[in-house]
């Protein structure tokens, strides 16, 4: 099933260059929809509380797996460029009923403000969680060295909790050492590795990086949509200077800061985060 229609539960949607792309869908038939991208290492699992939430509330939500994540495809030729995680968003949109609202974290906002900048009549609301173009070299230097960490994979899932852990220590350590398989791949050599084209850091981070955050200052002063940035009060990828640097360029840019949240604001304060982006939601594109 490619994307329109789709019943509750999973959805195919072909990308740029023909890359299969995986999405979670629930929600009223026909309701008005909202595109969740997640950031960079991670999955579509990483808005399972926020689904729920949104699809309760009336939405028709598709929760998407990037190119290279969870159980979308591997590009044969390693194209994880902008260029080609926008020519992604564009197709999945292409393939809805709708004009929908896109919420993106991290790397899945980057693309999200680039496409509503660059292509303003093709979202309705946008909201954007811990990203903005002024990025902090000390926070994407913190991402990199946990996503880069143990090329050899694990040996057991305690292990992998142990690194979820001493990446983000403010939350506690997942018990639910079951749920972390939604992350990860089982390899034929019988060790633990996350589920993302290990392809996706090759090259010059730096200048992806770069990359991104040119794209993204140019594009964000013709966003049209209404927008809401969600930001975690103690990330350190999204400064308050970045904060206000955004609100320079989208002038009704709403803001809300998360108190005791890090960069994956969604995960370490899902109710607070959830209340958030609904509020918004049901301000300018009610369901």
């Amino acid at each position: 099933m490619d994307g329109r229609g789709a019943a509750d539960g999973q959805a195919v949607f072909t990308g740029h260059g023909g890359v299969r792309l995986s999405a979670d869908v629930a929600g009223p038939p026909g309701a008005p929809e909202v595109v969740l991208m997640h950031g960079g290492g991670q999955t579509r699992h990483a808005w399972r509380r926020a689904l729920d939430a949104l699809s309760g509330a009336g939405y028709r939500v598709v929760s998407l797996d990037l190119r290279g994540h969870g159980d979308s495809g591997w590009p044969p030729d390693g194209d994880y460029s902008l260029a080609a995680l926008c020519g992604d968003l564009e197709a999945v949109l292409g393939r809805l009923m709708g004009k929908p609202a896109v919420v993106g974290a991290s790397l899945g906002g980057s693309v999200a403000l680039t496409l509503a900048g660059e292509q303003p009549q093709s979202v309705a609301a946008l909201v954007l969680v811990d990203v903005t173009p002024r990025l902090e070299q000390k926070g994407v230097d913190h991402v990199r060295r946990f996503m880069m960490q143990r090329p050899d994979g694990f040996a057991s899932l305690e292990e992998v909790a142990q690194a979820v852990g001493a990446y983000n220590p403010r939350r506690a350590p997942p018990t639910d050492l079951a749920g972390l398989k939604k992350n990860l791949r089982a390899d034929a050599d019988g060790r633990w590795r996350w589920h993302w084209d290990p392809a996706f850091m090759a090259g010059d981070h730096d200048a992806r990086v770069a990359e991104l955050s040119d794209r993204m200052r140019a594009a964000a002063p013709r966003v049209a949509a209404p927008a809401l940035l969600v930001r975690g009060q103690i990330s350190d990828v999204v400064s308050h200077e970045g904060v206000a640097e955004l609100q320079r360029m989208i002038p009704r840019l709403e803001f809300v800061d998360v108190a005791d949240a890090g960069h994956m604001v969604a995960g370490d304060r899902n109710d607070v985060f959830n209340a958030a982006v609904l509020d918004f939601l049901r301000r300018y594109f009610p369901p």
